[in-house]
């Protein structure tokens, strides 16, 4: 059984240790947070044990999961991988890419697994597609939330719009040509607002805009490809698929059209949301990564590809001045 030790005992915190004392393969034998008033609402909870000292925590672990703020991601890490202990940690991977590529060479070195924290690739309205070939030429996306102080260290690019530059990056699989982007500060000292165009190499357009100013929320991305149209929804879960009919929608709800080249046959199918809990499904990945030697399912190069493109994103907001302080 993997013993393993949370950092972080916060709002995200909790969650993790909830779902941590519903696996099996898992045991927590602990937490580090230095908020007295965190920890001791963690420690009456959850009836967990709490550690004053880091590397007390990391030395009873096989692996750590850090949700600690993103300002500690690379210190917490490097500790951990330099003791050969696996590695959950929160998106963004780091503080900047400089930590990032540290965070990458040292797992190599180390051969430890670690998996970064983009729960969005295991929510259920985006597991529902599985069975589809997503190839899209044109993606749009739509990642709004009201202002909450929680997690404003960062921009709203590595905040929010980094969850949706994730999953494009691992659904396209084409290097970057080209970015332009607009952002607008207004709550906080980076971007709260922003507006992204990523072209790809090989034809892909995404456009993508965030926001944590917003009167409500929306998490949506639509993908437009030769054969389909297919929209998901990650608050709702809820996911739509609408393309030319193959032997494959016998189900789905049909009907004709006229076009220049004939009749077509257009097929609408909800595909079944599975029950899913996205936090627990992404820790028990992690989990089995360990135990059977597997690649994890969302790497550390992953979540440095990640970065990588949302902080080319912030240059060009900053050099194109549109960032308003």
């Amino acid at each position: 059984m993997l013993k393993i030790g949370i950092f972080g005992a916060g709002h995200l915190g909790k969650f993790h240790i909830g779902n941590w004392q519903k696996i099996k393969t898992a045991e927590l034998v602990g937490f580090y947070d230095p908020n007295d008033e965190t920890a001791t609402a963690a420690t009456q909870t959850y009836k967990l044990k709490r550690f004053e000292d880091a590397d007390a925590l990391i030395d009873a672990c096989d692996a750590v999961d850090i949700i600690a703020p993103t300002t500690l991601h690379f210190e917490l890490c490097e500790k951990a991988i330099r003791k050969s202990r696996h590695v959950f940690v929160e998106k963004p991977l780091a503080d900047s890419m400089e930590q990032a590529h540290k965070i990458v060479k040292l797992a190599k070195e180390a051969n430890v697994k670690v998996q970064v924290g983009h729960v969005e690739r295991f929510n259920p309205a985006y597991l529902a597609l599985k069975e589809y070939t997503l190839n899209p030429m044109f993606i749009e996306v739509h990642r709004l939330s009201q202002f909450n102080p929680r997690g404003t260290e960062v921009s709203v690019i590595l905040d929010l719009m980094i969850h949706d530059i994730d999953i494009i990056l691992s659904i396209v699989k084409s290097g970057v040509k080209n970015i332009s982007a607009s952002g607008v500060a207004v709550m906080t000292d980076t971007p709260d607002i922003a507006n992204v165009r990523i072209e790809f190499n090989n034809g892909c357009v995404a456009n993508l805009t965030s926001s944590r100013i917003s009167m409500k929320k929306m998490r949506k991305m639509r993908l437009f490809q030769k054969d389909a149209y297919i929209g998901i929804d990650f608050l709702e879960k809820k996911t739509e698929v609408i393309k030319l009919k193959d032997d494959k929608d016998k189900d789905a709800f049909t009907f004709d059209i006229d076009t220049p080249s004939g009749k077509k046959v257009i097929a609408i199918a909800n595909p079944k949301i599975p029950e899913a809990n996205a936090i627990l499904l992404e820790l028990e990945a992690f989990t089995q990564s360990i135990i059977q030697n597997e690649p994890t399912a969302v790497s550390e190069v992953d979540g440095l590809m990640a970065m990588d493109v949302a902080h080319h994103i912030l240059q060009k907001i900053e050099s194109a001045s549109y960032l308003v302080k």
